[in-house]
């Protein structure tokens, strides 16, 4: 993911250029003794060492020119028979020499004080190189912390030299006074060197402090030195997070804090980017996060969220703080724990009620269950009325301009013009049918079907399949109705809108067998058609019962009360998401091998609608029975030329009606066996998915009807 690239100051070059302003100098310039002149020293070697050996003189004199050169060398200064061995290449890695010369026991007196001296060269070095601006706020707060450590060491290092120089010090006694030093300067040394060779920062320090803190845990006084320096690391790093959890804001100039900000993803694209990375990945967290923060980094994350939403939405808000608020502390009593919890709340109340109250989030949930959902569908009937003929044409061919403005009218002549989000409500036609959608588009889980066949795009497909509704959200509550939500309301839509075309046109075909019941149809194939149209009707109207009562009614009285209760805008966004994953599932939209068997059910139904004017006006001849004339008014001759003809025109009435009878037939046997094959479906699919059990019911028993 793109991150913000932060830029830091540079060190100036002259800084690295000149060593004595770096307090380098000590050690890369020939040391100097008080007992003798400087001796020549070349880095990366040994020094030649003056002319006479320390091993000419006696005992007694060994051990002060030892004692002055380990003062020195404490202060990583070079002294006459004490030197550096620095290996080229590795800057750390840094070893004293003495001269072979010297009396055995001042060298084993002496190697017990160089790891101390080694340790004194490692702190000052990391303190010098990470005090630069590259190595961000918590490698500053560290090196100033170990800087007034190292002045301390120093002023240490002072006494013993005053000591001396007063005759009160030997070699023994100078060991003794700098062991309580030892322990707390290597391991400092070991934090420094694993710190140096992955070059930590942030973070990384953080939890590299807190780890040697515990792996102290048996020396009392190393681990609480450890903890301190954790401690004032970590000053820098709780002084961020202050800002983002009272104020919203990252004010990270080196990088170092683990949330992440992507200023490329804006606000605008949750209309359109379908996963809606901007909720999810404006702010994300980074892989380092520091340990006592792990367990409650997502509640940082989310709480700095919403601050930003408000902020974005102009609405300026500021978690109330007081001197307990203050995150400059960290240990045992997990103070920080309360405050974070404390900002957390007051963040989450303060957008759930902006949510809720000033933009009306559940008022515009409420007005888009009335339109794409069909809770209010006087406008539809008027719509599917005056916008038939455009629906009718095929999808690249409809102008969704003219229907937009039929859906303006439908609006404004109907209940809906009294709702003021009406406005909101565009239409447009998608690019292929209701499966094919089903397939194209992400998260929704659908199980594939492995008969290719059935995915390919049917021919001629109308606007009736493709017709959709959108709706326009505005910030801030896009971030409830996502893109990819509103992509599932409009999948609900399609569905519903084609089931109600089939519904229209079955209680057209109704209509008509209604009008021919004046006359005897007995012996025609219009008493079977009438009782086929019925059974499809019966389907049709349980199924649409089924998705409206059964499934989204329910579901939705359930949300709305989970989105009184909610206490934060995530659970708003959890219990919006549950509805309509539920809904999708129970109206059969993920169960592709279901949704298929219905297709094809309404695909008959619309198929024996449009034949049904052909049937009943090949059924019955009714202009030639309303014109029959009465025997009295012609004459015999006459009368029975009549006759004839219409004997004549009877015959191929019957024949007609043996061809309308296998027809409606045809319709009957196709429409039960694709019904009686849902069935066991239904019945066995009910036991993994309850909720199939009520619409097993329903269409169960519309086959026993047949």
């Amino acid at each position: 993911m793109e991150a913000t690239v932060t830029s830091c100051p540079s060190t100036p070059r002259w800084n690295l250029e000149r060593p004595f302003l770096t307090g380098r100098f000590h050690q890369e310039t020939k040391g100097t003794s008080r007992f003798a002149d400087a001796k020549s020293f070349s880095f990366d070697s040994f020094s030649s060492g003056p002319e006479k050996p320390i091993g000419c003189y006696d005992t007694a004199v060994q051990e002060l020119i030892v004692i002055d050169d380990l003062l020195s060398a404490l202060v990583g200064i070079e002294g006459r028979y004490i030197s550096i061995k620095r290996l080229r290449g590795k800057e750390d890695n840094v070893t004293f020499q003495v001269d072979a010369s010297m009396d055995l026991a001042l060298q084993e007196m002496a190697k017990r004080i160089f790891p101390l001296c080694e340790s004194f060269l490692l702190i000052d070095q990391f303190v010098e190189s990470r005090s630069q601006f590259k190595n961000g706020l918590v490698n500053h707060a560290f090196a100033a912390a170990l800087r007034a450590l190292l002045l301390d060491y120093q002023a240490m290092v002072a006494q013993l030299e005053h000591q001396f120089r007063l005759g009160r010090l030997s070699v023994q006694g100078l060991w003794f006074y700098c062991q309580p030093m030892m322990g707390s300067m290597q391991a400092l040394s070991i934090v420094i060197q694993k710190a140096s060779a992955t070059n930590l920062a942030g973070s990384a320090v953080l939890n590299l402090l807190q780890s040697q803190a515990k792996a102290m845990a048996g020396d009392n006084a190393v681990r609480s030195l450890l903890e301190k320096m954790a401690q004032c690391a970590s000053n820098a790093y709780l002084g961020i997070l202050e800002r983002w959890i009272y104020e919203g804001v990252i004010d990270d100039p080196y990088g170092e804090f683990f949330i992440a900000e992507n200023k490329s993803l804006q606000k605008e694209s949750l209309t359109q980017d379908y996963d809606a990375k901007y909720w999810r990945q404006r702010y994300s967290l980074k892989e380092d996060i520091p340990s006592f923060l792990a367990n409650i980094a997502g509640t940082i994350l989310t709480t700095g969220k919403y601050l930003n939403v408000m902020r974005e939405c102009g609405h300026n808000v500021q978690v109330p703080m007081s001197e307990n608020s203050k995150l400059m502390t960290f240990g045992s009593s997990h103070h920080y724990l309360e405050c974070v919890k404390a900002a957390y709340e007051f963040a989450s109340g303060e957008l759930l009620n902006l949510i809720k109250e000033k933009y009306d989030l559940v008022g515009k949930l409420r007005s888009i269950k009335h339109y794409l959902l069909l809770d209010q569908g006087d406008f539809l009937v008027h719509f599917m009325d005056i916008a038939r003929e455009e629906l009718l044409k095929k999808h690249d061919e409809i102008s969704v301009e003219k229907l937009q403005s039929l859906l303006d009218l439908a609006l404004r002549t109907t209940a809906a013009a009294s709702d003021p989000c009406h406005e909101d409500l565009t239409c447009f036609v998608e690019r292929s049918s209701l499966l094919k959608g089903l397939s194209t588009l992400k998260d929704l889980d659908i199980k594939t079907i492995s008969d290719n066949n059935d995915a390919e795009e049917p021919l001629g497909i109308t606007g009736l399949e493709t017709f959709s509704l959108s709706y326009k959200i505005q910030w801030p509550l896009s971030i409830v109705i996502s893109r990819k939500a509103l992509a599932k309301y409009q999948l609900i839509f399609r569905f519903l809108f084609h089931c109600k075309h089939v519904e229209r046109q079955l209680c057209g075909a109704w209509q008509m067998h209604q009008g021919v019941r004046a006359f005897n149809a007995c012996g025609t194939a219009i008493s079977r058609s009438s009782l086929l149209c019925r059974s499809m009707l019966k389907f049709i109207n349980s199924l649409l019962h089924y998705l409206t009562f059964e499934v989204l009614e329910p579901n939705w009285h359930v949300m709305h009360g989970r989105l009184q209760t909610a206490k934060s805008i995530d659970e708003v966004i959890q219990h919006h998401d549950f509805f309509l994953d539920k809904c999708l599932r129970e109206c059969l939209l993920r169960l592709p091998e279901l949704l298929k068997k219905v297709e094809k059910l309404k695909s008959l139904c619309l198929q024996y609608a449009a034949a049904a004017q052909w049937l009943i006006s090949s059924s019955i001849d009714i202009p030639k029975l309303e014109d029959a004339p009465s025997d009295t008014s012609l004459g015999p001759e006459k009368s029975k030329q009549w006759k004839s003809r219409s004997l004549s025109k009877a015959q191929k009435l019957m024949i007609r009606n043996t061809a309308v009878t296998d027809s409606v037939l045809k319709f009957e046997r196709e429409f039960n066996a694709e019904l009686q094959s849902l069935g066991p479906i239904l019945s066995s699919s009910s036991q993994a998915e309850p909720y199939l059990t009520h619409l097993a019911q329903w269409i169960l028993g519309v086959g026993h009807d047949q």
